[in-house]
């Protein structure tokens, strides 16, 4: 009875990280970089590969971020014409069949 309540806390406590993990921005990358050079030894700092390996991250997470944005500004628009290609095709039918009501 202990291990599933255990367990289950575990797992509860697991879904909550992945929700914060997942919520992580540039912001909290920045202030947890930040805080790990104002941590580390100034006779042993952290190897420069590794600190542009994290820079090259960094940049591929902001410019993924930005593409996702762009994406989304680029679905509303297409939206948004189609809506109108819809409005004008409509408007025409009704003119098309105004006129024939005309000539009939």
């Amino acid at each position: 009875m202990t291990v599933t309540a255990v367990t289950s806390a575990a797992a509860s406590n697991a879904a909550a990280n992945k929700t914060s993990l997942s919520s992580l921005n540039q912001g909290d990358f920045l202030k947890l970089m930040t805080t790990q050079m104002q941590q580390q030894d100034p006779f042993d700092p952290v190897d420069q590969k590794e600190m542009l390996a994290q820079m090259a991250q960094f940049s591929s997470l902001a410019g993924t971020t930005e593409m996702g944005e762009t994406l989304k500004t680029i679905s509303g628009q297409l939206d948004t014409l189609a809506e109108a290609q819809k409005s004008t095709a409509d408007a025409v039918a009704a003119l098309a069949a105004s006129q024939t009501d005309k000539t009939a």
